[in-house]
């Protein structure tokens, strides 16, 4: 099975996604998600420019010396570019896999650990009542885990506070929105927030919070054990994980579970973490972590220190890789949750899809390889469109992350 063409498709339906298309001899083509929210062309061009040429003539069925074979060989390792790419070949290689014994993917992989993969969707709201409500909403769908984030008083655009109640897509058209934080209104708000909803919806819902990295380890640990009461599912990027050290810290102070990983790109980035029993769940998501193949190294790694898979799942994901994560979700045994963010009717029309949703869970269906497809058509009908995710900073004007 020779791959004869690798095409690279860019469009925006909604929001942009880049699609890696590989083709083999036998007329048999696979997908992979190639998106990196706000910097797409890098890896677009990477793809076309650098790796595409070295897989025309490669055998299609070697997945595992192709993954070696571009890792290792570009010298330059790891990064977000690379490891995107990289991601892309090695997702559209199962998927051609898949097609050509005619089974699902997650058949390949050990077959289903699970009967369908538990999945939390996104509340929000510009007051605790409003979240509360959004909450409700998402409880009356069948959802029994919500991520509840709410606008913070006078605190202008607040992280997960999104346009939509489905759809929440935070990358702006143009240049970098800029957004304000004050951290002492945040940490003395949220707990109010999870108060509220615990006593609303009751000790059964799995309720959690994304920091998105904006804490100190010892503020960290400050809104985690004023969190303890309320049992949250998890407290997901309470610090920037580029110190692994201050995980310590946060777990000397709170038992609330700890939850990192989507902008990690390699098991390098969070094997501290998890040999040290720092977290509870690892994000890490087969676009951005070198794809199926090592997503699954990731995951052994952990199961070996008892922590779980939440694998990452924003819009700024195609229903290309919302495939490839629940395959893997509906096989690996150490499984936690999945994040679930729908996307728009048009991207849905673009990417037509074999994975459901049936109230709080999903299951990747069992079409033969991923069960995704693309209408290069249609997508030639949305042209790439510039956005870019928004810039944090302190009341006091310092840049803080985002």
């Amino acid at each position: 099975m020779k791959i004869v063409d690798a095409k690279v498709i860019v469009c925006s339906p909604g929001r942009n996604f880049v699609t890696l298309k590989i083709v083999t001899e036998d007329g048999v083509y696979g997908l992979g998600d190639a998106t990196l929210n706000g910097r797409e062309l890098a890896v677009a061009s990477y793809l076309r420019d650098h790796l595409a040429p070295l897989l025309i003539g490669r055998d299609a069925r070697q997945i595992e010396d192709t993954w070696h074979y571009l890792y290792k060989g570009a010298y330059w390792r790891r990064g977000p570019v690379t490891m995107t790419a990289i991601s892309a070949v090695d997702t559209a290689l199962w998927d051609i896999r898949g097609k050509a014994l005619n089974t699902p993917v997650y058949q390949l992989l050990g077959g289903a650990s699970r009967e369908s993969v538990l999945v939390y969707g996104h509340a929000n709201g510009d007051s605790i009542e409003a979240t509360v409500a959004a909450v409700s909403e998402y409880v009356q769908k069948g959802y029994t885990a919500v991520r509840a984030q709410c606008a913070i008083p006078s605190v202008a655009n607040a992280y997960g506070v999104g346009r939509g109640k489905l759809f929440y897509e935070p990358a702006e058209k143009g240049k970098p929105l800029e957004t304000s934080w004050n951290t002492e209104k945040y940490l003395n708000y949220v707990p109010q927030l999870f108060e509220t909803l615990r006593r609303t919806f009751g000790p059964d819902i799995h309720l959690l919070h994304d920091v998105h990295h904006r804490l100190t380890p010892i503020e960290a640990a400050r809104l985690g054990k004023a969190l303890e009461p309320h049992h949250l599912f998890w407290l997901e990027d309470a610090v920037p994980a580029e110190l692994q050290e201050g995980f310590r810290i946060i777990r000397q102070h709170t038992t609330t579970p700890l939850a990192v990983g989507e902008v990690f790109n390699s098991i390098y980035d969070c094997q501290q973490l998890i040999e040290e029993q720092l977290i509870d769940y690892i994000r890490t998501t087969v676009v951005h972590a070198g794809g199926i193949s090592h997503l699954r190294k990731i995951a052994s790694l952990a199961e070996l220190y008892h922590v779980r898979t939440g694998c990452h799942g924003a819009t700024d994901l195609s229903p290309v890789c919302m495939a490839a994560a629940l395959h893997f979700d509906l096989s690996v045994h150490n499984f936690g949750i999945q994040e679930y963010m729908r996307h728009t009717a048009e991207t849905d029309r673009v990417f037509p899809h074999a994975y459901t949703f049936d109230r709080g869970t999903m299951h990747p269906g069992d079409k033969p390889g991923l069960g995704v497809d693309i209408d290069e058509g249609l997508a030639a009908t949305f042209p790439y469109d510039p956005a870019y995710l928004p810039v944090n900073r302190k009341e006091d004007g310092t840049v803080h992350d985002w």
